[in-house]
């Protein structure tokens, strides 16, 4: 379900669209949920519409690149725009702007290896920077750093429980008996794509059924327990970096006769699926 606090006139959304069909799908998807989603305005409906579907496209192109799964210890960057610290996470470096580093890592996607989590954690920085404009992009993450899950604070990425699993998502699966001599495989992160597929650094594009087969074949001798999908997705703050972003002009929401609008309570309109 979507409230809008803000009253907005539906009439010119009746019939007119200008979303993708990957971004109607996504719109359905949060008006299907179980969940609220509370949004002030119709811009912060659309940014995370677009984000969400720009997150999506990037784990594609990402997959697609020539960026290779490293653990820590073997992880590789280009120094000429990261220094590789102790711990094989990357730091930005001086004089570089955030904004070339991150995009170096899809054009010279040879020179890179990391490991999953640091992969989820890219494809949300080149997501974010292609929907705002640089200069915003380059003040906000101005210093930095690839490893693992850290995260600059205006990311605003957290984990919460629950089965609301949407496209753009990230989610993990869990390999409960993993093989201690490869503890790399203890689980995938994993960017959700929609209609049950995944995008899991390492794996590649697989349905739920095959991260698990494949998790399930890095498990310690004689293990008995199945990895699985942890009820719970990992976000960035769509409400709070929609701030910083102007809506492109002439998007509209796909309202039409398959979907209800409740009606409104004060200055909210709630719309069900």
């Amino acid at each position: 379900m979507i409230k809008i606090q803000d009253t907005i006139v539906y009439n010119d959304f009746l019939t007119h669209s200008s979303l993708s069909k990957k971004q109607e799908k996504i719109f359905e998807a949060l008006l299907k949920s179980p969940e609220t989603y509370v949004y002030k305005n119709e811009h912060q409906l659309l940014f995370e519409i677009i984000l969400r579907d720009r997150i999506i496209d990037t784990a594609i192109s990402l997959s697609k690149s020539k960026v290779r799964f490293a653990i820590f210890r073997l992880s590789k960057c280009n120094e000429q725009f990261w220094i590789k610290n102790e711990l094989g996470g990357f730091q930005l470096k001086e004089g570089v702007l955030p904004s070339d580093a991150i995009n170096d890592i899809f054009i010279n996607s040879h020179l890179y290896a990391f490991e999953c989590a640091t992969a989820i954690v890219i494809v949300f920085y080149k997501a974010i920077l292609d929907v705002i404009d640089k200069q915003t992009f380059n003040r906000l993450f101005s210093n930095l750093l690839l490893y693992d899950w850290h995260v600059d604070q205006d990311l605003g990425v957290k984990t919460k429980k629950g089965e609301d699993y949407l496209p753009g998502d990230c989610l993990y699966f869990k390999n409960p008996e993993f093989d201690p001599q490869t503890p790399q495989w203890q689980g995938e992160n994993t960017i959700y794509l929609g209609n049950d597929l995944h995008y899991g650094h390492g794996i590649g594009i697989k349905t739920s059924e095959e991260i698990i087969a494949a998790l399930n074949k890095k498990r310690k001798k004689d293990a008995t327990k199945s990895a699985y999908l942890l009820p719970q997705t990992t976000r960035v703050d769509f409400i709070y970096l929609s701030q910083f972003s102007s809506t492109p002009g002439g998007y509209r929401l796909p309202i039409n006769k398959k979907y209800f609008i409740t009606g409104t309570l004060g200055s909210a309109t709630f719309l069900y699926w």
